[in-house]
């Protein structure tokens, strides 16, 4: 085993405190939030049971997923009539300016805080000294 991957084994969890795996090499029967959810399942209030930890390049540090039983996760919830609703409300108000109150078909720059053209307006014609 590599020493990238030495670090990232320790499946008893005596350094990390939970039980820590190599990336790709978790066993069977543990699953992210994502592959839970990939399966219409969901982790259900129950523990962190494990994670995985692979070097990351660019940054220079670790990043870790943690791992979930799917035996203890629970079905997803379905959607209502009225979170549908208020998931509508919240990306019409994404994608309204609250300076000129336009509503657009992407939403707003989170950096800005308005659209495009209320925080870069256009300069005003300047009349010409003769």
């Amino acid at each position: 085993m590599s020493t990238a991957r030495g670090k990232c084994f320790d499946p008893n969890g005596a350094r990390y405190g939970v039980p820590t795996y190599p990336w790709k090499l978790a066993p069977d029967g543990l699953a992210t939030r994502r592959q839970l959810r990939a399966r219409g399942l969901r982790p259900g209030g129950q523990p962190i049971a494990a994670q995985v930890m692979r070097a990351n390049r660019r940054a220079g540090g670790v990043r870790v997923a943690y791992l979930y039983r799917e035996e203890l996760a629970l079905p997803v919830r379905p959607m209502t009539s009225r979170k549908w609703g208020s998931l509508a409300l919240a990306m019409l108000a994404r994608r309204t300016c609250p300076k000129c109150r336009i509503t657009y078909g992407y939403c707003m720059p989170r950096s800005l805080g308005m659209c495009v053209l209320c925080a870069f307006p256009a300069p005003s014609a300047s009349p010409r000294s003769a």
